[in-house]
């Protein structure tokens, strides 16, 4: 009787998170991946996190999900498709343009995709209580706490992590955003996903940075997506030109996977992109004040780091270019309040007008205190040696 009323309450869960506009449903037990603990952890051990302290800090509790919550039985895993409606590796031909990755074009998926998982979870602890199942509790989560979310949708049969390090699915290809719903009743699971990369190394080869050490590792402090949204420090100058007009993550390991074939567009209006952050102009984002960004961006991923970090991003994209019309533009923004923004306002002067920014150089450094935008100075006068 109980198992029989089990496999109905799956049945309902399934069928509820189709309507709230979940493409793909799964269910992992709660022992977790070791596999994905000890790639984890050799991850960590290699420094290849960065500036990520948070990852080592909740290594132990990432590594299991009982580590998190001792009661969980069952991990109940979702994904919803965010698949763009125009190749998004289109842009990187615009120089005066930026590239947002597709993700971040419209409402942060945290916000729409969390309240889903609340009303399916609290359906789901109601409907088990109806069965005659007892009291029992949910949890769920959606990238805010140390939960290995792409290992635990392999486990429950979502698809696999490919060579790239995310989740691939067979029928929304690499356009997924994951959320669980960990709970304490005892769930039939799922068969675990196939690898079916085969030889394919599509993604490993379009890396910008080489960020892929080899296949299934990701080396995350050459990763774009961490230069331009997870790290404050200063973007080596070693990996600037790579990132070309790229001011807000990175999808090309994701755009160039041939398992898109099977990709659908992105059904959920608040995941649609927005028109005007599909192919924003440099030459307007550069102008943003704080106000004017918080503005731009209210309800977006990208408000989360901040005016000073998004227009630093700007800058080397601008630098990038090769167009001496954002030359003016960079100028000003020499004299931003910013230290960050100042020092790539340097870096992308130097890139467009070496001439302009030799001769600005003497006394900017009689006046510059802050020793980030200083090395960036000094940089410019060691290569004219």
């Amino acid at each position: 009787m109980t198992a029989d009323a089990l496999a109905s309450l799956k049945d309902f869960l399934r069928a509820d998170a189709e309507r709230l506009g979940f493409g793909a449903f799964g269910v992992a037990g709660a022992s977790g991946s070791v596999l994905a603990g000890e790639r984890l952890s050799q991850f960590v051990d290699q420094g290849r996190h960065g500036t990520m302290a948070w990852m080592p800090e909740t290594l132990e509790r990432r590594r299991s999900p009982k580590d998190l919550w001792p009661g969980v039985r069952s991990i109940v895993v979702l994904a919803m498709n965010y698949g763009p409606d125009e190749d998004p590796l289109d842009i990187l031909s615009r120089p005066d343009r930026g590239a947002i990755s597709v993700y971040a074009r419209h409402r942060d998926y945290h916000d729409v995709i969390k309240g889903r998982l609340k009303e399916l979870a609290g359906r789901l602890v109601a409907r088990a209580k109806q069965s005659g199942l007892g009291t029992h509790d949910a949890k769920v989560f959606v990238d805010t706490a140390p939960v290995m979310e792409k290992p635990l949708g392999e486990l429950a049969g979502l698809g696999w992590q490919g060579k790239h390090t995310n989740l691939l699915s067979r029928d929304f290809g690499s356009w997924l955003f994951l959320g669980s719903i960990f709970t304490t009743l005892d769930l039939e699971t799922d068969a675990p996903g196939q690898d079916r990369c085969g030889s394919c190394r599509a993604c490993l080869e379009a890396c910008p940075t080489n960020a892929f050490p080899a296949p299934y590792q990701l080396d995350a402090r050459r990763c774009i997506s961490y230069l331009t949204i997870e790290t404050k420090a200063v973007i080596p100058r070693g990996l600037r030109a790579a990132m070309g007009n790229r001011i807000y993550g990175c999808d090309d390991c994701l755009a160039v996977c041939p398992w898109n074939k099977f990709a659908e567009t992105a059904s959920e209006a608040k995941l649609i992109a927005r028109d005007d952050l599909k192919a924003p102009k440099l030459e307007h984002l550069l102008t943003l004040d704080d106000a004017a960004f918080r503005a731009l961006f209210s309800g977006s991923p990208i408000k989360r780091i901040g005016r000073e970090k998004f227009v630093s991003n700007c800058l080397i994209a601008a630098g990038n270019s090769g167009l001496a019309q954002f030359s003016v533009q960079i100028t000003a923004l020499l004299g931003d309040p910013a230290p960050l923004v100042r020092a790539m306002a340097v870096w992308a002067l130097c890139r467009l007008d070496r001439t302009e920014a030799l001769r600005l150089r003497p006394a900017a450094l009689d006046r510059e205190a802050n020793e980030t935008v200083r090395s960036e100075w000094h940089a410019l006068e060691k290569a004219q040696e």
